[in-house]
């Protein structure tokens, strides 16, 4: 081996050493619960569950849409769309598989039985803007089955007309109507099981310090609420730029602020048998980590638990993914599987993960 080649080598080798090695060994969770790897989808973001079982899974840097199916040869990965701009949205609604980029959402009908020939999808005439800052969208059918869109601010901080909103329409697309609006960016839509009404959560705007303005867990009760954005943050933090002359009291406050630039995205309900009766009803959030911070934080699943509908706590439930600042995986979306588990996904790690709970030891 030449001598420069020798010298290469030999630092890479050095700098793989020096590289902490993460494992699922390394997540935290309470006692009786354990995590493993239920697939590898790179970049995987937003989780939706077909009616026969099949887990389809978006991206956004790959333009992918994905399958993952269990068969007679093992569990695979299919891949079924490509070529997409950042199809960070998705749904399934009556047997069709609804697929949301940044200026259009197209449905692929009857999409279960034609996983290895997707079929052409049909585009439906919603007209979203096309502004790619926050323009990765999140989108949810609600109990009242409706498409429900969220559109973020194209900016840090800004007012401009028809975005930081939630929209939502008829399945087919018709029917638009502003549904919630003063949200900067949410990427995490959720109904109650019960009441039905939506929760959702919000990033914080950055550059106002590390401590400053909270993310948020929000509850529209009804439609037509503002939720602050860009004028006040958190319920309690008036904006120094458009905050002047504003008083938050007119502004519906969070449920439970989450904790400054830790990118709160996907949450759920708790709705399986699996897990303790405590957990049944309470909402579970996936912090994908902060950027905007000196110090980093989130990199986790949080766990906000619900007395009344009333939020009372606010507290980690899986840890491990940040350490001693450095990260080896990003949760994006959670989902409820069929069995009671729940599926987690991470985009950094191109991982889908599995969190279950073994009966009596609690």
């Amino acid at each position: 081996m030449k001598p420069d080649v020798y010298r290469l080598a030999s630092f890479i080798l050095t700098c793989l050493l020096s590289m902490q090695v993460f494992a699922l060994d390394d997540i935290e969770l309470p006692p009786g619960f354990s995590i493993d790897e239920f697939a590898d989808v790179p970049n995987a973001r937003s989780l939706a569950l077909g009616s026969k079982g099949t887990l389809f899974v978006a991206t956004r840097r790959p333009g992918k849409v994905y399958a993952v199916v269990d068969g007679a040869q093992g569990r695979k990965t299919i891949e079924l769309v490509d070529g997409l701009r950042q199809p960070n949205g998705i749904a399934f609604h009556n047997g069709a598989l609804y697929v949301a980029e940044i200026d259009r959402v197209t449905r692929y009908q009857d999409i279960e039985a034609n996983l290895f020939d997707v079929p052409t999808g049909e585009q439906l005439d919603i007209d979203l803007p096309s502004k790619s800052h926050h323009g990765w969208r999140y989108i949810g059918f609600g109990p009242d089955g409706k498409l429900y869109i969220a559109i973020g601010a194209p900016c840090n901080i800004c007012d401009e007309e028809g975005f930081a909103r939630i929209i939502r329409m008829n399945p087919d697309g018709s029917d638009r109507e502003t549904y919630a609006t003063g949200i900067r960016n949410s990427v995490g839509l959720t109904w109650h099981p019960e009441s039905g009404e939506l929760w959702f959560t919000d990033n914080g705007r950055d550059m106002l310090g590390d401590d400053l303005p909270p993310d948020e867990l929000n509850h529209a009760t009804a439609k037509g609420q503002h939720f602050g954005y860009p004028y006040c943050h958190g319920g309690e933090v008036l904006d120094p730029k458009f905050g002047q002359g504003r008083d938050c009291q007119d502004y519906r406050a969070p449920a439970q602020n989450l904790g400054p630039h830790v990118a709160s995205l996907g949450l759920k309900f708790y709705t399986g048998a699996m897990f303790p009766e405590n957990y049944h009803g309470q909402i579970f959030i996936a912090e994908h980590g902060s950027w905007n911070r000196s110090k980093k934080v989130g990199y986790r699943i949080t766990l906000v638990r619900l007395e009344r509908g009333q939020a009372v706590s606010y507290e980690p439930f899986a840890l491990g993914w940040l350490q001693n600042e450095s990260v080896s995986g990003r949760p994006v979306d959670l989902l409820i599987h069929t069995d009671g588990s729940m599926l987690v996904s991470d985009d950094h790690a191109g991982k889908i993960y599995r969190i279950s709970y073994t009966t009596g030891t609690n």
